[in-house]
């Protein structure tokens, strides 16, 4: 996994530089409007959270513990933690708007750490999550962050945040220029990801797919959950009642000494 001192060095560079400001610029699209929210970044995600600090209520910044942990912001109180990502120190529906990078394709916990996103999320809330692209220079390359742990397709993100009760809303792709270290090619960076995004052209670095949280899981998904619970679980003798037109026709055919409103073979309860 990537150690905090990693991360910071790589936002310290130019490519960093290159890949914060393309990055942010969707980032801030998307949240557009965050006066009297609560926003909380969770990864490494620090780079994208001073633009929200001076119209929402709070931003915080929580790292995952295996991570590390950097001071920010670097001058007033400190707003950043160590954490567990799959276990916060928050109150649930405490958070309007969160942002996640550097922190799903490292975590082989993904769910949980999701289901834990949705927790502290309001029930109107909103997530941003930047994940590497499968399709993508950036993942193919350990030298930039982008290039550790597991990419994903666009098909698998959606398949994970419908998992976990987020409906995506809107997707967007970022970093389509190639990685250079060379700060006369990533000079052209900017002019090249406004070509390449207006042409909708493959092969960008990041996928950043924006999602709400559900309060309601959909049918597809409790089948799914139903199916997974039925490996472990022996099948259910079901007890039938039977329809009220045949109840009142095998009330009038049967014995006044022992009716029968179950279809199912077991006797009644308190008889013999």
């Amino acid at each position: 996994m990537l150690d905090v001192t990693d991360l910071r060095r790589f936002y310290s560079s130019p490519q960093g530089e290159l890949a914060r400001r393309l990055i942010a610029r969707i980032a801030r699209r998307r949240f557009s409007n965050c006066v009297g929210y609560s926003v909380l970044g969770v990864g490494f995600a620090t780079p994208y959270l001073d633009v929200f600090r001076e119209e929402a209520v709070r931003v915080l910044s929580f790292m995952p513990a295996r991570q590390g942990v950097v001071r920010w912001p670097v001058e007033g109180l400190c707003a950043c933690a160590l954490v567990e990502p799959t276990r916060t120190p928050l109150p649930d529906s405490s958070i309007d708007r969160a942002i996640v990078v550097h922190g799903l394709e490292t975590d082989a916990r993904q769910r949980e750490l999701l289901a834990e996103i949705w927790r502290v999320l309001a029930p109107n809330g909103r997530v941003l999550i930047v994940a590497p692209s499968r399709s993508g220079l950036w993942a193919r390359l350990e030298s930039t962050p982008f290039g550790h742990g597991q990419p994903f397709s666009r098909a698998q993100l959606r398949e994970l945040m419908r998992d976990t009760l987020f409906e995506p809303t809107s997707w967007d792709e970022a970093l389509y220029a190639p990685p250079f270290r060379s700060r006369a090619l990533l000079r052209l960076g900017a002019s090249f990801e406004k070509i390449a995004a207006f042409f909708s052209l493959p092969g960008a670095g990041v996928l950043i797919v924006e999602a709400t949280k559900q309060l309601y899981r959909p049918v597809a998904s409790v089948e799914r959950a139903q199916d997974a619970l039925g490996q472990f679980a022996p099948a259910a003798e079901p007890v039938g009642v039977a329809p009220a037109a045949r109840l009142r026709a095998s009330r009038r055919d049967a014995s006044p000494a022992r009716p029968r409103a179950f279809t199912s073979s077991r006797a009644a309860p308190g008889r013999s």
